[in-house]
């Protein structure tokens, strides 16, 4: 979505489906998801970081947010609460991947800009988590259930 230029910056679908994943699924299932999804993000063409950074923060944060979400019931049957958890977890993420490039010397701009951008993100992901959430609820249960037939 880098094509379209909205105030503050904008969203990533691919973190937000991810997140949303791992929210829905156990922490290990959450970590393995996390670990595929920043492997791709580490192969893509235009990432800038060390291979391997976007793996581990994705993993951590894909255990963390599948951790607090699978072990309390009151967050689970909440919609409304998937959806803050899944824009919380997005500034977390970036968060954990400007520090992380931060302590791998990277060159990472003005902290203002970084910060605009991060919050920039968390927003509108809070935005359109609500959108996506239904097709990726529905996708994870055609996976992830089993049928019995009587």
């Amino acid at each position: 979505m880098n094509q379209l230029h909205l105030p503050f910056g904008g969203f990533s679908v691919f973190l937000i489906f991810t997140l949303s994943w791992c929210a829905l699924s156990t922490p290990e299932t959450g970590a393995l998801a996390g670990f595929a999804a920043g492997f791709l993000l580490d192969i893509a063409p235009h990432s800038q970081g060390p291979v391997g950074q976007w793996a581990l923060v994705l993993i951590i944060v894909g255990y963390a947010i599948a951790y607090l979400r699978y072990g309390d019931d009151s967050l689970r049957g909440n919609p409304l609460s998937l959806v803050v958890m899944v824009a919380i977890g997005v500034i977390a993420t970036l968060l954990f991947y400007v520090a992380l490039g931060a302590l791998l010397g990277m060159d990472l701009g003005s902290g203002f800009q970084l910060m605009k951008t991060i919050i920039g993100n968390g927003v509108w992901s809070l935005a359109v988590t609500p959108f996506l959430l239904p097709i990726v609820s529905r996708l994870h249960a055609n996976i992830f259930e089993t049928r019995e037939f009587k």
